[in-house]
């Protein structure tokens, strides 16, 4: 028997130097020609033939085979994807013959192979494809290389043994519903795995291997051939997968090497040497991400269809007649069947009768192939005569006020075309991307988020998660009005100009269409032009004011308005990103909704400020009585406190202080009291001690390097010239003990005050890749407030690790003294509102001077 130690080291080097200039002349062709199938296709017969003369060479026992399994054994190598190999063998190796196989693995990596390798008999094959379904797709694809034919044959014989086209379909039906799992069974995450995502290739791979063990082939010509798709289908899928495989191939050529995610630092430059070009309101990176979207849009709907096609062929349902359900639709097994295909060309009105039944019909699981098929091809009937037609008007408002199914049909009608259809402006904003820093859904996604969080309220199993929205929402004159504000509310991204008033406009003309009555028409166009405002007031706002709240309350107008706001704003902060909801927001919204409530059952007179102080002091005594304090207790503690502060902490937190305090007023050392916030998740730290230099800086830095975020703060200063701030804090690392931090909180923050060391930055962190590929340019404003007395800075900006201890340290640096700040992070993204005074503010130059540092230290230095 032959060494493979005889492959000389001037074979090898050739080998590697023919790889690598003929693989980048391909990489350099394909990015002149933009022709992917070409280059896959090249870059298998490069190996092909590299591997045939080697193995020549290597004067191997001509009783192997070497066998091309996975994508190599398809025939598509992408320019970095592993070379997928088996050295099959006719019986188990003895010692020789394994240090041999060794080294003939050594060397296809020496020749500059990235080769995923398996040694395998044909029983070892037989018994691995039993119990290893991604073994048995990928010994499904293999292809002889070199060596033994017939041992081949053989394995091809076996295989075709044990290969159940039922069990097998099965199999990989459940394997892509787990994938689907993984990926939020959405393929619309602005990150995209193109191959693994559900719309990527592996969908388009599934079909055709399922077509290939049941026999119909592994062609979409074939699979055309056998009846299970048309011609135009068959054109559509060749065009999704030209641009899936052009995308994946450019991919591993930017990045240099296997990646599958178009992840944020990739999109702009592909898009760049695509060809793609930026317009006025959109990015070049977003154009090419709509038609992924839409191409993986159209890739599960073919997917749908054809593992509906296929798995009847495969298994066959028993022979049993279909139930009438009217002239148009009959029940086939549980799903809705047309009773002919030619039913929406006749009346197509009938389009969206069909998701209708489907509503009213519980019993049907989903719908046949057939009806999806003719569903899919006749979208392109919905025309503007469609859309004028009385009936149809009629038709589309019942699928909305149906009690059941309203989310997933309309899921279905988006991903089936009929809904961008019906709705034209609706359909150009399918696909579309978000970097705005908090949203992590395209804007067609986000609205089915918020219109399935809207329908989530009105079902019995959660209930628990927001008990006043399912309450509210329970007693809501038909709440079907909000599931059209959620159509509308973002309908207009993209365009330019405020979105919200452009949504209220297209709002407005839906209503009219449909005759909807003037109450509900002008309830749907409020939401739509205020969805943002309840958001605003709430985390930007002071509402304790009674000046703001009173403001709030008269642009809400009455109880009805305000709850239909409170129930979409709920909503629609839940549908951005599991990321920008808490329940800290939640609280603040709460907050908001019962304070409004009782201003507009109190006509809408907000009570006057010293009432209002005299009624939250009255609670907080109250409340006092429960500890056994004296009646007189709180005395030399509320005569240093001024109207302010009765004005902006609640009934609560002012009896908690006076606890704390009651006995030092005048303590000469710091006092730090933490708890777990009553209402909901965080932390509650009070501070109270003499006034200092860079306090809020010091305290700023202490929370970030202990991992917590400020999400409010109050800061006071008393009569007596004592700082008496409150924070409310979030736990960025997920801690399990509370209590344990509360210690920490409590010891080391009074001891770092008493010392008043100067202020530590919190530890620098990384920035994140969207802040990084998708900055936005920080927005800086200072402006009087009505009173003319303090001042409203207003900061939008990225963010990024020590941001609030850059604001504090630059508010320190000018004697600014700071009174409340309402800090506000949407994702990746703050909005935060200071309520400033003091140093030289009240000069305009001062200001401008201010706003320019805070801009110049906010911008990102990348």
């Amino acid at each position: 028997m032959a060494s493979v130690a005889v492959v000389s080291e001037p074979l090898v080097g050739r080998c590697r130097s023919r790889l690598r200039d003929a693989q980048k002349s391909i990489r350099e062709r394909f990015l002149a020609e933009g022709d992917a199938p070409c280059l896959l296709h090249e870059r298998c017969q490069l190996i092909d033939a590299v591997l045939g003369d080697l193995w020549r060479e290597l004067d191997l026992p001509t009783s192997l085979a070497l066998v091309a399994v996975g994508g190599y054994g398809r025939g598509e190598l992408y320019p970095a994807s592993d070379v997928d190999l088996m050295l099959l063998l006719p019986g188990p190796p003895d010692e020789a013959l394994t240090a041999q196989l060794e080294a003939v693995v050594t060397v296809f990596y020496d020749i500059g192979l990235e080769v995923a390798p398996s040694v395998r008999t044909i029983d070892e094959c037989s018994q691995a494809a039993s119990g290893d379904l991604t073994v048995q797709t990928a010994l499904l694809e293999a292809r002889l290389l070199a060596g033994n034919a017939r041992l081949f044959e053989d394995l091809s014989a076996e295989l075709a043994r044990i290969l159940d086209p039922h069990a097998f379909f099965e199999a990989k039906k459940k394997e892509q519903e787990e994938r689907y799992l993984r990926y939020y069974g959405s393929p619309y995450s602005l990150e995209p795995n193109c191959k693994e995502a559900p719309g990527g290739l592996r969908d388009l791979q599934t079909i055709l291997w399922i077509a290939r063990a049941a026999g119909y082939g592994e062609t979409w010509q074939a699979l055309a051939q056998h009846g299970f798709i048309t011609r135009e289908e068959e054109q559509q899928l060749q065009r999704s997968v030209s641009f899936l495989q052009q995308l994946r191939t450019r991919l591993h050529i930017h990045v240099g090497r296997r990646e599958d995610r178009l992840l944020f630092d990739y999109q702009s430059a592909l898009a760049e040497q695509w060809g793609y070009k930026a317009t006025a309101t959109r990015r070049a990176s977003e154009l090419l991400m709509q038609q992924y979207y839409r191409t993986a849009k159209e890739v599960t709907q073919i997917n749908t269809i054809l593992l509906l096609n296929i798995g009847a062929a495969i298994s066959p349902l028993p022979d049993q007649p279909p139930q009438a359900i009217n002239e148009h639709f009959q029940n086939t097994h549980d799903l809705l069947d047309v009773v002919d295909e030619g039913v929406f060309a006749r009346e197509p009105g009938v389009i969206l009768e069909a998701f209708l039944v489907m509503q009213q019909h519980p019993e049907l699981q989903g719908m046949t192939a057939r009806t999806l098929r003719a569903l899919w091809h006749a979208r392109t009937l919905i025309d503007d005569g469609f859309r004028r037609d009385p009936d149809n008007r009629a038709r589309f408002l019942q699928i909305l006020q149906q009690p059941r199914g309203v989310l997933h049909e309309l899921q279905r009608m988006n991903q089936f075309g009929v809904l961008g259809r019906y709705l034209p402006k609706f359909g150009k904003i399918v696909g579309q991307m978000q970097h705005d820093l908090f949203h992590v859904y395209t804007v067609d996604q986000h609205t089915l988020q918020v219109l399935r969080n809207l329908r989530r309220f009105l079902a019995d199993e959660f209930t628990h998660e927001y008990p006043l929205c399912s309450e509210l929402i329970r007693d809501f004159p038909r709440a079907w009005v909000l599931y059209v504000a959620a159509l509308f509310h973002d309908i207009a991204k993209g365009r330019g100009g405020d979105h919200s008033e452009l949504g209220a406009i297209d709002a407005a003309a839906f209503c009219a269409d449909h005759g909807l009555d003037a109450e509900d028409s002008e309830l749907v166009v409020w939401l739509v032009q205020r969805h943002l405002l309840m958001s605003m007031v709430a985390q930007k706002q002071d509402f304790a004011d009674p000046d703001v709240l009173g403001g709030f309350a008269t642009m809400a107008k009455d109880e009805r308005h305000l709850t239909a706001l409170y129930l979409f704003t709920v909503a629609d902060i839940r549908g951005t990103s599991p990321k920008v909801w808490n329940t800290w927001k939640g609280q603040l919204l709460e907050q908001l909704f019962r304070s409004t409530c009782r201003t507009l059952l109190a006509g809408g007179h907000v009570p006057v400020r010293q009432g209002l102080i005299e009624e939250r002091q009255q609670e907080a005594l109250r409340l006092l009585r429960y500890f056994a304090l004296p009646e007189a207790v709180h005395q030399r503690l509320w005569k240093q406190l001024d109207t302010v502060y009765f004005l902006r902490h609640s009934a609560e937190e002012i009896a908690w202080h006076t606890r704390a305090l009651h006995y030092r007023p005048g303590v000469e050392k710091p006092v730090v009291k933490a708890r777990v916030n009553p209402q909901g998740e965080g932390l509650e730290v009070m501070i109270y001690t003499r006034d200092q230099r860079d306090l809020f800086a010091r305290v700023v830095g202490f929370f970030g390097r202990a991992g917590y975020t400020i999400v409010d703060a109050k800061i006071h200063t008393t009569r007596h010239g004592y700082a008496l701030d409150s924070f409310m804090l979030l736990d960025l690392s997920d801690r399990d003990s509370d209590r344990a931090m509360i210690t920490y909180i409590e010891h080391e923050l009074s001891t770092r005050l008493s010392r008043q060391s100067p202020p530590e930055a919190p530890a620098s962190g990384r920035i994140s890749r969207q802040v990084k590929h998708f900055p936005i340019q920080p927005v800086v404003t200072i402006e009087p407030d009505e009173k003319g007395s303090h001042y409203v800075l207003s900061v939008n900006a990225a963010d990024r690790p020590g941001l609030l201890y850059t604001i504090a340290m630059t508010l320190a640096a000018h004697g600014a003294n700071l009174h409340t700040a309402k800090i506000s992070t949407l994702g990746e993204r703050v909005e935060d509102t200071f309520l400033i005074s003091g140093g030289d503010l009240g000069q305009a130059a001062s200001r401008i001077r201010l706003e320019t540092e805070l801009l110049d230290r906010l911008s990102l230095k990348l």
